[in-house]
């Protein structure tokens, strides 16, 4: 009825299900189904039918941000104004009726509205509900870092003290997973009921990982035949969940429209920022030998980590000898090819066979004035002695546009650089041994900078896709596997510069420096030149 009214077609095999589920369901429920699918309109038509049948019952709507949970009760209460089924049900003059919250006409006083909307980081303590409606809790950007994830999962646990103990009391999550980690997977530990409703039919490795939990519609027709055939053709045919893949990327298509957040392959992810060592640096020497570690004492805490589960920052476990000046600075430009790319920059300095980060980002402008303004002052400020630009794109054009800057600011030698292997696994072969043997130190507050900085460039749902970090931990062997590139090619253009001098073992120097003092202190002591050989370590 409520489709009809609203002049949509008529409901799909697959929404009709998820009707059917949404009134049958256990009272802690999940629906997980591809985006698209309309479950945020079937549930409203479940709750209004709820009311019909029961006017004292006490709804509570919660999204991952107010405006979407206001969304969800403005769309309820126009249905109640227009539907005639539903005319009985329009608040009264002396009742509730905005679009936070609103009562149906028979409720009795109470100090809990018939419908209310919050969002999840709302004050949700002092709301009482027979239903919890939580429709996209999880979102792109309540979910970028670990401790957002921890505060999200915490959020969630305020349901069960909102909730009224009555029996027929029930919490529902409607969502698709927005990352590997989803809230989603840590309710079925809290005994939450999941089901799933894929955009295709699954593989067998999926079936495997959905379990019992893949709706019986798709369990029950699956066959190897149709193995990635669409589930609901009559809305999602092949041809737009082709499109929809190829704009969202594999990864994410996996997640928002299979539902699959499995990583099948321990080794998906090669690089990760736990195998970094992360420290104030200096802008003008370090110390000759830094000692990595992961010991849970050593974490960094106060950084924003956008890294995989359980991945981390760790500060040196310890640092040796003196702090020399570093034996070279190199800057790396990877200027905007096309499209979304940014002009990515990346800042290294050179001591003892280990390679320092002391700045990196993107621009979004191009070769704009602003940008080439902006890369001559840091190149300025970090006082580096070479500037590398791949030339890719526009053979050498991007050069020719930063010299009269660097000119006028700060003349520095530049080189062009030629990339022709395969850019992911290009950028792997260089960063994969470097960030394992532990030989990349990073400034914390290029880990702050980079994600503060792209927050504010872009919207939340892009934005974690441009940040370097999580390039770092999301890259996978083969080609086009991230959506943005740009930082972590710039950095590997640095890298690669260094990669002879890589040689040259840190430990090795730092015993060759001791050698050298102690034979300058002798040479002093006898007035005459000492011999390496005259010392034995």
């Amino acid at each position: 009825m409520a489709w009809k009214h609203l002049r949509l077609p008529e409901p799909t095999p697959i929404q009709y299900d998820i009707a059917d589920y949404l009134q049958h369901g256990s009272q802690r429920q999940i629906i997980s189904a591809f985006r698209g699918c309309g479950k945020s309109w079937i549930t409203s038509a479940y709750v209004l039918w709820r009311l019909l049948l029961d006017p004292q019952l006490n709804i509570l709507v919660v999204s991952g941000s107010k405006n979407r949970a206001d969304d969800f009760s403005t769309f309820c209460l126009r249905l109640l104004h227009e539907m005639p089924i539903l005319a009985h049900l329009y608040p009264k003059e002396s009742q509730r009726q905005s679009k936070i919250s609103f009562d149906v006409a028979p409720a009795l006083a109470s100090h809990q509205p018939s419908v209310k909307s919050l969002g999840i980081t709302s004050q949700l303590t002092g709301s009482r509900a027979d239903l919890i409606i939580a429709d996209d809790v999880e979102t792109s950007g309540n979910t970028q870092t670990q401790t957002m994830r921890e505060k999200l999962s915490e959020g969630i646990k305020e349901f069960e003290a909102i909730i009224k103990p009555e029996g027929q009391s029930r919490i529902i999550f409607l969502g698709t997973p927005q990352s590997e980690f989803s809230i989603y997977n840590k309710l079925q530990e809290r005994g939450y009921k999941v089901r799933f409703w894929s955009a295709r039919y699954p593989t067998e490795n999926q079936l495997k990982s959905y379990g019992t939990s893949l709706a019986p519609i798709i369990a029950n027709t699956w066959t190897h035949e149709r193995i990635g055939n669409p589930t609901d053709p009559i809305r999602f045919n092949d041809e737009d969940l082709l499109k929809r893949e190829a704009s969202y990327g594999r990864l994410s298509f996996n997640m928002q429209f299979m539902l699959d957040t499995t990583l099948n392959d321990l080794n998906k992810y090669p690089l990760k920022l736990s195998d970094l060592t992360v420290m104030s640096l200096n802008p003008d020497n370090a110390p000759e030998k830094i000692i990595w570690a992961s010991s849970p004492e050593l974490k960094q805490e106060g950084l924003p980590n956008v890294g995989l589960q359980g991945d981390a920052y760790y500060r040196p476990m310890q640092t040796q000898g003196e702090w020399l000046e570093y034996t070279g600075s190199v800057m790396s430009i990877d200027p905007a090819g096309k499209g979304k790319d940014e002009t990515a920059y990346c800042v290294t300095k050179f001591l003892n066979g280990n390679i320092f980060i002391l700045d990196a980002g993107g621009f979004s402008a191009g070769y704009t004035e602003h940008v080439l303004n902006k890369l001559t002052k840091i190149a300025k400020k970090n006082k580096v002695h070479k500037i590398l630009i791949e030339e890719n794109f526009g053979q050498g054009m991007f050069e020719a546009l930063l010299q009269p800057y660097l000119n006028k600011e700060y003349k520095c030698t530049t080189e062009l650089i030629r990339q022709t292997t395969n850019k992911h696994r290009r950028i792997l072969d260089t960063l994969e041994p470097l960030i394992s043997q532990h030989r990349i130190i990073v400034d914390a507050n290029v880990i702050k900078n980079d994600y503060e900085g792209t927050n504010e460039l872009y919207p939340p749902e892009q934005a974690l896709k441009y940040q370097l970090f999580y390039q770092i931990s999301r890259l996978q062997k083969g080609a086009n596997t991230l959506a943005q590139d740009d930082r972590i090619d710039a950095m590997q253009i640095a890298c690669q510069y260094w990669q002879k001098q890589l040689a040259k073992d840190q430990d090795q120097a730092y015993r060759d420096r001791k050698d050298d003092m102690l034979n300058a202190e002798l040479d002093k002591y006898y007035g005459t030149e000492t011999s390496n050989s005259w010392i034995k370590f």
